[in-house]
């Protein structure tokens, strides 16, 4: 099906009460060139779901150049234990030594996220959909209550669509509790990253991520020095309240 056939608004309304496996079925049925993002705990159990349903699902990932030693680690464990060729994403060298070069490593400190997750994340993910028509991503509503609790089950892409292309994105776990997601991993052995083991939640890069205390909201440990209603790094842009 072309993108402009389908309409997600309407889809939004009928799947909204329906499950991930439904949503996933759903997205795979209907777009051959789609992809589920992957970096953590939510992705994998999406993952675990859409390779029941065809076992060559296709799979992307984004390495800053940041990230924790154990999360390649859990790349690799992803890869082995499904049996998939995961596409791993790099940002453009130039533009990253152009900021570390003016501004040093640390420049998110004092300014903001927002440039260095531009150049290591959203212009990598921005090259990436523009070959897609559809993308899978494990966003929930309750991840934060700033930023995501609106997040539908499916939508048009407000922030990667353009004049002359609609992207349509799945979030299959949009009404899931962190306890579904958990329940899920337990009960069908999915792979999970070992930081999840050392307090750690949500799991960005190795600067911007830090473990939380008990009773803190999972993204709490996000750019924890900046203010809860920005902390998006620009994949889900569309989730900013304007």
């Amino acid at each position: 099906m072309s993108t402009s056939e389908f309409n997600p608004e309407q889809q939004a309304i009928e799947y909204s009460d329906s499950s991930p496996v439904a949503i996933i079925k759903l997205a795979l049925e209907n777009f051959d060139n789609i992809a589920i993002s992957f970096s953590g705990a939510e992705d994998v159990v999406l993952i675990d779901m859409a390779t029941r349903i065809n076992p060559d699902v296709n799979v992307f990932s984004l390495d800053t150049g940041r990230l924790h030693a154990e999360t390649y680690r859990f790349i690799e464990q992803v890869r082995e234990h499904y049996n998939l060729k995961i596409d791993v994403l790099s940002p453009e060298t130039e533009s990253v030594q152009n900021l570390v070069r003016e501004k040093g490593l640390y420049s998110f400190y004092k300014d903001g996220h927002k440039e260095c997750c531009g150049i290591r994340k959203v212009i990598p993910l921005r090259r990436k959909l523009t070959t897609l028509d559809a993308w899978i991503t494990g966003q929930r509503k309750d991840q934060s209550p700033d930023t995501r609790s609106t997040v539908p089950v499916i939508e048009r892409d407000a922030a990667f669509s353009t004049s002359e292309k609609q992207l349509i994105k799945f979030n299959p776990l949009a009404n899931w509790s962190s306890a579904d997601v958990w329940e899920y991993i337990r009960s069908n052995d999915v792979p999970f990253n070992a930081l999840h083991q050392q307090g750690f939640i949500s799991i960005g890069c190795e600067p911007c991520t830090r473990a939380v205390l008990p009773n803190q909201h999972e993204r709490a440990g996000r750019w924890w020095w900046e203010e809860a209603t920005q902390k998006e790094c620009g994949l889900h842009e569309g989730n900013l309240k304007k």
